[in-house]
């Protein structure tokens, strides 16, 4: 299993562990570019998370995609190694941040 692939595996751990919709959208080339690698539906709030490893980075279209997210309102993470662990509480930390908005 790559690096990414673990890190993929503990972020849909955690999001079954809270009991959230998640999928990971497969375009088949037919999708748009830059789509989250998880994306989940939490106490009705959209989560888009991009799992990385190493010292991979987020590219533009990627970091856009993201930004959009956070734009509309829903959460956008970017998840890897380091941080993989602390995911339930940056999740919970989020979603406390934009309920108490509402």
């Amino acid at each position: 299993m790559t690096p990414e692939a673990k890190v993929k595996k503990k972020v849909r751990e955690v999001l079954d562990d809270v009991d959230a919709y998640h999928f990971p959208p497969f375009s088949g080339g037919y999708g748009r570019s830059g789509v989250p690698d998880i994306v989940a539906c939490i106490d009705g709030i959209f989560v888009g998370i991009e799992c990385k490893s190493g010292k991979n980075k987020l590219t533009a279209i990627q970091e856009y995609n993201l930004q959009e997210i956070e734009r509309c309102g829903g959460i956008a993470l970017v998840i890897n190694e380091e941080n993989v662990n602390d995911f339930k509480n940056l999740i919970a930390r989020r979603l406390y941040e934009i309920q108490s908005r509402r």
